[in-house]
């Protein structure tokens, strides 16, 4: 079974026309925006986001993404877009759930994995930065 994460965050969105290919199915590579979508929000909501991990001197560059499609999201549909947060201490993995957001129908599911690395010695950090480990503490109490 899949790890629930210790936080997560749900974001919702329809899918748009330049989504779809030829036969009114999201094209495969779509999904990964959409994740990216939750990721930045999930993000948001620990407080140190994209812009703030590159003030305090680092880049979380994606070193593993795996996705698994169940059932192909069709133009104009509503999708909620789950983000957990599972491992942030020596990296950042985060699982994800697609679903349709009217029925609850799962749709594809995924994880990512990225790294810390320091951008002034260009260095992959072997443990999160200690200021993205606060933050994360911060948001669990």
């Amino acid at each position: 079974m899949r790890s629930l994460g210790v936080l997560h965050v749900d974001t919702e969105m329809q899918v748009p026309f330049f989504d779809v290919d030829s036969m009114n199915v999201v094209w495969h590579g779509h999904y990964v925006k959409y994740l990216e979508v939750a990721r930045c929000a999930l993000l948001d909501h620990i407080g140190h986001n994209y812009t703030q991990m590159l003030e305090s001197g680092y880049a979380w560059p994606v070193i593993d993404l795996q996705l698994r499609y169940v059932r192909g999201a069709v133009f104009g549909q509503k999708l909620r877009v789950r983000a957990s947060l599972v491992e942030w201490e020596n990296r950042l993995k985060i699982h994800y759930l697609i679903s349709d957001a009217v029925t609850g129908e799962r749709m594809t599911r995924g994880s990512s994995v990225q790294v810390a690395v320091e951008i002034a010695s260009r260095e992959m950090q072997l443990a999160s930065p200690k200021v993205f480990v606060d933050a994360v503490g911060g948001v669990l109490g």
